[in-house]
């Protein structure tokens, strides 16, 4: 009995060293242990938000980024278009300059043509009157001098 008796005293001890350590000690230990497992699950939760987050702010920079290409290939087509544009008008504008030079390069011809010609025909004019004032052998006054030469100018 002496065997068993102490048996029976071991097994009270026990289950007073286990109420004891339930009742006072495990709390101790849990509290903290539940306090890290709640850290944890909040540390994954948001975890996961800020990967949802990502892969949202990941679809709008693709949405952001496809904006901006198409807006910079408008842009560069109207950049293209309006230099297409200005190379024409200006092409017009310089074909426009040199037919008004052209234009203005033969009216002045004509006009140093016709004064060579009118220069020309005084001097004949004068040239002849000379000569027939030679050939008469006397001077012809200025007045007939010049009506003369303005109808030698008109005959020729």
């Amino acid at each position: 009995m002496n065997i068993n008796l102490t048996l029976i005293i071991q097994m009270i001890v026990f289950a007073i060293l286990v109420w004891i350590t339930m009742r006072f000690l495990w709390p101790m230990i849990l509290g903290p242990m539940e306090e890290r497992s709640r850290k944890i699950a909040l540390g994954l939760a948001a975890a996961e938000k800020g990967q949802q987050d990502l892969a949202q702010a990941e679809r709008k920079a693709d949405a952001v980024m496809q904006e901006a290409r198409e807006r910079a290939h408008q842009i560069i087509e109207q950049a293209q278009r309006r230099a297409n544009e200005l190379l024409e008008h200006a092409k017009s504008a310089a074909s426009a300059e040199g037919q008004r030079l052209l234009a203005a390069a033969q009216q002045q011809i004509e006009l140093e043509a016709t004064q060579a010609r009118d220069s020309l025909r005084r001097d004949i004019a004068q040239l002849a009157v000379e000569t027939a004032a030679k050939l008469l052998e006397r001077e012809i006054d200025a007045r007939t001098h010049a009506d003369l030469i303005e109808k030698l100018v008109a005959q020729i």
